[in-house]
């Protein structure tokens, strides 16, 4: 479950400490208080997208990080074992700068947005406020109904094997009607790879062919300046080395006389051991130089083909190779839609493989739809809507799609004796609401996370509809973390916690401030829930009996 949230310069909080408890919390207050900002807080350290007004006015940057609870056998520890995070906590970071730059962080190693996400799906479900109106489009029907039978991933592969199937029969009708164009191209790829092949090029020798062209280019000149050097040194007609050692001898007999002379001496003799070596390193050198002529006309034309086809292909010679394997690649597309038979032979295959995944989508969306119809119809009598009906409609496409073989409607009856419509066609704004929520609550307990949050999702309803949808989210808490943003006391009533949030002027700047409510402060905000900005004896009296104290 969440643990902990705070929460530095963000919106109108400044700062906030905040410590989650199990079970159903309500977070209340008055309107623009800043209840809803927590949970685009948490949205935030959840990998959702931001921007730099989210940062408060005057600071630098909004800081948010959110832990939750992790048992080493949660599915959660094996993704960040396998993503290299550590496996002993759940802590999540998020840093929006002034200037609109992001950072993100997975217990202190820095994530992507990506990544936080998908812990995001291990971790927790939000309803947003306007989440009645997206179950009024056909992609969020039927995404509910996948998240509903568990089969998001399934569906991900059915979308991945359709696109494989589209691409081959695009590809297969291409390869009918440009058959002419495809064998010019067909035939210049073959001649360019042909000549790339013939080159046998290697980015690996390429420095090395530089090097050694450069070495037989000059060997004339490093021989004579070898020479040069070697003959000042010991073999010319004047060498001085002999002279040095003779030099060199005196002066060591000489220290006997006058010790002041030995630091002279050693740095003579010390030299004259440099002169040596450098000595018996040009006569190393000078016997290994070649002076080949052969050898450097045939590195001088491997190194004019090489950059003439690097020239023609506009590359550097360092990047034939992959110029190479891209005409490699390009030319065993082109070969295999050379024949058409053999694409339409693949198109089949992959069309199978699509049936087959899509079939199974099919049965699990079937099952699904049966179970999660009977639940809605079932909570539909107990919000109000006695008689009514919710269906989910699944029509056959006849060649299927990227989303399966059926397409996905919300079917509704408000009363009793009408037929079912479209959810879009029907439903009122209260109807809708308490639909949606039905919807959310019901789909919400086959869902693997534990933290659900509710974001305002009670807008519209009221009274007693208001009462039950309390004791369902209270139910919902009995096995899971529910937090739920409301301005109805029926439901705040039910939860076991509340807290109360409220705007406070400091310094002239607005903040959001967070109070967790005792049994006194909750009697006192349910009544003002109740009763407004009067609250009476009676307000209070009605809000004891609600809390049941």
């Amino acid at each position: 479950m969440l643990l902990s949230l705070t929460i530095r310069d963000f919106v109108i909080v400044d700062r906030l400490d905040l410590e989650f408890e199990p079970g159903f919390g309500a977070l209340t207050g008055e309107t623009g208080a800043g209840k809803s900002i927590l949970v685009d807080a948490l949205s935030l350290a959840l990998g959702e997208r931001a921007d730099a007004t989210v940062v408060r006015s005057g600071a630098l940057r909004a800081d948010i990080a959110a832990e939750f609870s992790l048992t080493p056998d949660a599915p959660l520890a094996d993704w960040l074992a396998a993503n290299d995070f550590a496996t002993d906590t759940c802590l999540l970071r998020r840093v929006v700068e002034a200037t609109g730059r992001s950072r993100a962080w997975i217990n202190g190693t820095a994530a992507t947005l990506a990544q936080l996400r998908e812990v995001a799906e291990f971790l927790c479900d939000i309803h947003g406020q306007h989440a009645h109106h997206s179950l009024l489009r056909p992609e969020a029907q039927r995404a509910l109904l996948d998240a509903y039978a568990g089969v998001e991933a399934l569906a991900r592969n059915v979308a991945a094997r359709h696109a494989d199937w589209r691409k081959l029969s695009s590809a297969r009708a291409a390869a009918e009607r440009d058959v002419a164009a495809s064998a010019r191209e067909r035939e210049l790829l073959e001649w360019q790879v042909k000549e790339l092949a013939a080159l046998g090029f290697e980015a690996s020798d390429w420095q090395e062919t530089e090097a050694e062209q450069r070495r037989l280019s000059h060997a004339a000149s490093l021989l004579e300046a070898s020479s040069a050097a070697l003959a000042a040194l010991e073999e010319g007609e004047l060498p001085v080395l002999p002279l040095l050692q003779q030099a060199s001898g005196r002066l060591t007999e000489l220290t006997a006389v006058d010790a002041n002379l030995g630091e002279a001496a050693q740095l003579f003799e010390s030299a004259l051991i440099q002169l040596d070596e450098a000595a018996l390193a040009l006569r190393r050198y000078r016997e290994r130089l070649d002076l080949d002529p052969a050898r450097l006309a045939e590195l001088d034309a491997r190194i004019d083909a090489v950059t003439q086809l690097a020239r023609k292909h506009r590359v550097t010679p360092e990047e034939l190779p992959a110029v190479q394997a891209r005409l490699e690649a390009r030319l065993a597309e082109l070969q295999l839609a050379a024949d058409p038979a053999l694409l339409a032979e693949r198109e089949r295959e992959a069309q199978a493989a699509y049936l087959a995944v899509a079939r199974q989508l099919s049965e699990a969306r079937r099952q699904a739809a049966e179970k999660l119809s009977a639940a809605v119809t079932q909570a539909m009598q107990e919000l109000a809507m006695p008689g009514g009906r919710f269906a989910i409609e699944l029509a056959t496409l006849p060649e299927g799609g990227a989303h399966g073989l059926e397409t996905v409607e919300f079917l509704v009856s408000a009363n009793a004796g009408q037929p079912l419509r479209p959810l879009a066609k029907v439903a009122s704004g209260g109807e809708l609401s308490r639909i949606g929520l039905s919807l959310q609550v019901i789909a919400s307990q086959s869902h693997a996370v534990d933290t659900l949050i509710f974001d305002e999702v009670d807008v519209g309803i009221g009274g007693r509809v208001a009462e039950i949808v309390g004791r369902m989210l209270r139910q919902l808490g009995s096995d899971r973390q529910v937090l739920c943003v409301t301005h109805l006391p029926q439901v705040a009533a039910c939860a076991h916690w509340q807290w109360s949030i409220r705007k406070e002027t400091r310094e002239g700047r607005t903040v959001s401030r967070v109070t967790p409510l005792d049994d006194a402060g909750r009697v006192e905000e349910i009544a003002r829930m109740l009763g407004g900005v009067n609250i009476t004896e009676t307000t209070r009296k009605h809000a004891r009996e609600m809390l049941g104290l």
